[in-house]
């Protein structure tokens, strides 16, 4: 009962919650971001045999994107994110590329099994984690420059950010019914 007048008064699209970007962040809370992005791909892995090939078909919400659209756009999302931190780590403030979510979406790609997006982000993570865990306090402060933005947005709080966008994600996933 408890849960189904919970979910009746979420918001489907961010069923976590909006991103709230913390005023400051402490180390013990990029300890926390960085396991959520280390335990990710495990979680996702347990949806996708929770909702099995038709569970993946559906959508999470009316006008949403399906289980396997979420699925690829987390390894696109995501690989992408490790690349500027791979830029801001090795550059000084480097210009990202943002790109168009929702038309990548649309490319065929996408129709592949999601096992092709699952290996991509069982090793990405495990290297992002690891490059993660590696970063200094100096590190964390590096920043690149997001053109959409017009802004700097330092490394810790893209940490944030990206463990954010796993829950937001596997939210949406545990909201597709079987």
């Amino acid at each position: 009962m408890i849960k189904l007048l919970f979910s009746m008064t979420m918001d489907p699209r961010f069923p976590t919650g909006k991103f709230q970007a913390p005023d400051t962040i402490t180390k013990e809370e990029i300890q926390h971001f960085i396991q959520d992005i280390k335990a990710f791909p495990g979680q996702v892995k347990a949806e996708v045999f929770r909702l099995g090939e038709a569970g993946l078909k559906k959508p999470y919400r009316k006008g949403g994107w399906t289980g396997n659209q979420v699925i690829h756009h987390c390894a696109d999302s995501h690989y992408n994110s490790f690349i500027r931190f791979k830029l801001a780590l090795t550059e000084t403030v480097p210009t990202i590329k943002p790109y168009y979510e929702n038309l990548w979406a649309e490319q065929v790609d996408y129709e592949l099994p999601v096992e092709t997006s699952m290996a991509i982000m069982e090793g990405l993570h495990t290297r992002w984690a690891a490059l993660l865990e590696s970063l200094s306090s100096e590190d964390l402060k590096r920043t690149f420059y997001h053109p959409e933005m017009k802004r700097e947005i330092s490394l810790d709080l893209s940490i944030a950010l990206y463990s954010w966008h796993c829950r937001h994600h596997l939210g949406h996933l545990q909201l597709i019914q079987v």
